[in-house]
């Protein structure tokens, strides 16, 4: 339940950056979507390869209901990495907007009628 609460804040998140800067605000909403459930895999992935090697009677037992310290942790890196991918969009749009020629240089030369 409070990864859709997270999914929501990411998509938000991102759509606010997206628009800010001109962008399709679904594009950047999901991808948000996307970098977060990624986190999510490679961190239940390298988990559950971690715990399988480690302890390999331990797999059998694994319990997936209710929140656990491991579902936290997970949590907390991957807003991480949805915050940092964040930052490198913000500064790659920031980048290309002062790339980008001001309006004012366009309209120079065209008449006010």
């Amino acid at each position: 339940m409070l990864s859709i609460f997270i999914l929501i804040g990411a998509y938000r998140y991102y759509a606010q950056l997206a628009e800010r800067f001109g962008k399709t605000k679904w594009h950047y909403g999901l991808l948000a979507i996307v970098v977060y459930l990624g986190a999510q895999l490679v961190f239940g992935f390298s988990y559950g390869i971690y715990k399988g090697i480690t302890d390999p009677a331990s797999v059998d037992g694994v319990d997936y209901a209710g929140v656990s310290f491991v579902n936290l942790i997970s949590w907390v890196i991957s807003i991480a990495v949805v915050y940092g991918v964040y930052q490198l969009l913000e500064k790659k749009f920031v980048k290309e907007h002062v790339n980008k020629p001001s309006i004012e240089i366009e309209k120079i030369g065209e008449k006010d009628l």
